[in-house]
């Protein structure tokens, strides 16, 4: 079996390769930077916005299975950026290049964002899915577009919504990663609306789910996420308990807190679970792993 992954060197790629290669795979990854290949890993360097490189990188790989996990994620822009169109368009070169090339299985990765937040829980068959944002938008309808290619390709596919994640090496400004960071350091975290209830997945946990996926005959959209929801305030207290930081945390007063956020928004997890998929972490040990890694970065004493 040989596997392309887009987006190997992201947040949640990063684990999917080593685990996708302890499985047995031919690992290959795409980067638009050089890099060396692993043990584990052959890397291309291929931009997926071009359509001509993208065909040159599939036709010479050949995968059987395609991880797609790319797409435009530069924090606080993502949600309203219009390079969510672009990815569309790069997506669906992949998408059609990979099934003409032979490909068998497909997963993408999706967002909670497709769905309508005034649910609550979202379920993959129930919920109705209006997007509120670009991000979202385009995410949905390019789960759409690769759900009617697959059915009219013979292409196996799935599509799985990622809820909220955080583990090592997450983007520094996101909730757990900023409030060990400025505790670490002994300085105040400030915190917005604590009542709002997520689930929070460890990163390798979502990334064992998207393998977990790919490798079932699962189709169509799939929730990933824990199936555990917590409150922000619960969630930020526990980290604080952790680092004996609770004198310094701060939560902004309620006007100042946007009021687009839902109160609640989690997953029904019974598709995924249903792929023989286990999470290793629960939060306590989740948060251990990431505030080890965070104590082990340049600039952070230790608390």
């Amino acid at each position: 079996m040989k596997v392309l992954v887009t987006g190997g060197s992201g947040f949640i790629g990063q684990y999917c390769l080593t685990q996708l290669h302890s499985k047995g795979y031919e690992v290959h990854a795409v980067s638009s930077v050089p890099r060396s290949d692993t043990e584990s890993v052959q890397w291309h360097q291929a931009s997926l916005l071009d359509a001509v490189q993208t065909r040159a990188l599939v036709r010479a790989v050949k995968p059987s299975h395609l991880l797609h996990l790319a797409w435009y994620t530069k924090h606080g822009r993502y949600w309203t950026a219009p390079e969510n169109l672009d990815w569309v368009n790069g997506s669906l070169a992949l998408m059609r290049e990979f099934s003409e090339s032979g490909g068998r299985r497909l997963v993408s990765a999706g967002t909670c964002a497709e769905y309508d937040w005034n649910h609550g829980v979202c379920i993959e068959d129930q919920t109705p899915l209006v997007p509120a944002t670009l991000y979202g938008s385009y995410k949905h309808a390019m789960q759409l577009m690769q759900s009617a290619w697959c059915a009219q390709d013979g292409v196996s596919g799935a599509w799985g919504r990622v809820f909220s994640l955080y583990g090592p090496a997450e983007y520094p400004d996101r909730l757990v990663a900023s409030v060990i960071r400025a505790l670490l350091r002994g300085e105040v975290a400030t915190c917005g609306n604590g009542s709002l209830v997520r689930d929070y997945s460890h990163a390798e946990d979502v990334a064992a789910a998207f393998v977990a996926v790919l490798e079932s005959g699962i189709e169509g959209p799939i929730n990933i996420g824990s199936g555990d929801g917590i409150s922000l305030h619960d969630l930020v207290e526990k980290i604080a308990v952790k680092l004996d930081g609770t004198k310094l945390i701060r939560y902004r007063p309620p006007s100042l807190v946007p009021s687009t956020e839902p109160a609640l928004l989690l997953p029904d997890v019974s598709r995924l679970l249903s792929s023989g998929w286990q999470k290793k972490f629960d939060l306590d040990s989740g948060l251990d792993d990431t505030i080890a890694w965070w104590r082990r970065q340049p600039g952070m004493s230790v608390a």
